[in-house]
């Protein structure tokens, strides 16, 4: 029995038994993929994988209980590697962190800065996606460390803590005749067209339920990840922004008038995730505080040695 065995299962799991997206993501072939499962499934002597003829189909009962046993072994080398640094004093290294584009361009910069001030020897490596593929990247060990609004809560896989909560602005150009509706409301909204966030990003969630239900459909006429585009696209006049608060700058963004939207919409929660079990760096734990400084080391902890529900 090897890692490299048992890294061929967990991905072959991961990546819907699609063994060339395995090959690829192990840097092997797949070919090796095959012969690895085949090799654990011999000296196990169980049967991992349902197949219809070479191909990889579905999981076995057995193979199921395996893989939560797989899952655990590999997280805990993993840790094992962390610690070894850790135990050893150094204060370098690299914490990856992913986050949408609205958390890297508007929260994470003053939590970046400090963070280098404290800790010059570790870099930070930053990735931009969406939140399904946060998600993705901390459970595979890509990332340390996942931050977006959206997602993180529905994978049991994962712990994530809430960070802060925040509220959508409405973006028009000045001078708009929304701006002489005092308060705004849904139904004047729903007449005119609107910009704002991709599904699954920055509260969007929010936004749609507002409307659903009041039983208005919303003539959403662009929709991106970026709020700066979104703002963009709202001063060339194609329509009526709907942004994140901390998205708007009243001495940087000219010519745009933002009016408050808590009124309208849910108030939204960003959340900070990594992956239950997980060993974390003392370096990581000073950046999740100063993210989200509510939080204290135990509550991490306990949070982290949680059993999955």
């Amino acid at each position: 029995m090897n890692f490299q065995q048992l890294r061929s299962v967990r991905e072959a799991a991961r990546r819907g038994y699609n063994l060339t997206e395995v090959a690829n993501a192990l840097f092997t072939s797949q070919p090796g993929v095959s012969r690895q499962i085949r090799e654990l499934e011999d000296e196990l002597g169980v049967i991992i994988f349902e197949r219809n003829g070479k191909r990889l189909t579905g999981m076995t009962e057995p193979g199921k209980g395996i893989l939560r046993i797989i899952e655990r072994l590999l997280v805990e080398a993993e840790n094992l590697q962390q610690a070894s640094l850790e135990y050893a004093g150094q204060r370098s290294g690299t914490l990856n962190v992913a986050a949408t584009h609205t958390q890297a361009r508007y929260a994470l910069p003053r939590v970046v800065q400090s963070f280098r001030s404290a800790y010059p020897d570790v870099r930070i490596g930053l990735q931009q996606s969406a939140p399904e593929h946060i998600a993705e990247w901390v459970l595979s060990g890509k990332t340390d460390i996942g931050i977006a609004t959206e997602g993180l809560s529905e994978y049991p896989e994962l712990v994530s803590f809430p960070c802060y909560r925040w509220s959508h602005l409405i973006v028009v150009p000045e001078g708009h005749p929304l701006l002489t509706r005092t308060p705004i409301r849904l139904e004047d909204l729903a007449d005119v067209p609107l910009i704002t966030y991709d599904q699954g990003f920055t509260g969007r969630g929010h936004i749609d339920a507002a409307f659903s239900q009041a039983g208005l459909r919303p003539d959403i006429v662009l929709t991106a990840m970026d709020s700066d585009v979104i703002k963009q696209y709202v001063s060339l006049g194609l329509g009526v922004g709907i942004v994140a608060s901390m998205a708007f700058d009243h001495g940087r963004d000219h010519g745009l008038r933002a009016v408050e939207a808590s009124h309208l919409f849910a108030t939204n929660t960003t959340r900070l995730a990594v992956r239950r079990g997980a060993y974390l760096r003392c370096y990581a734990y000073d950046f999740i505080q100063q993210f989200a400084p509510g939080l204290t080391r135990a509550e991490i902890d306990a949070a982290l040695g949680s059993a999955v529900a």
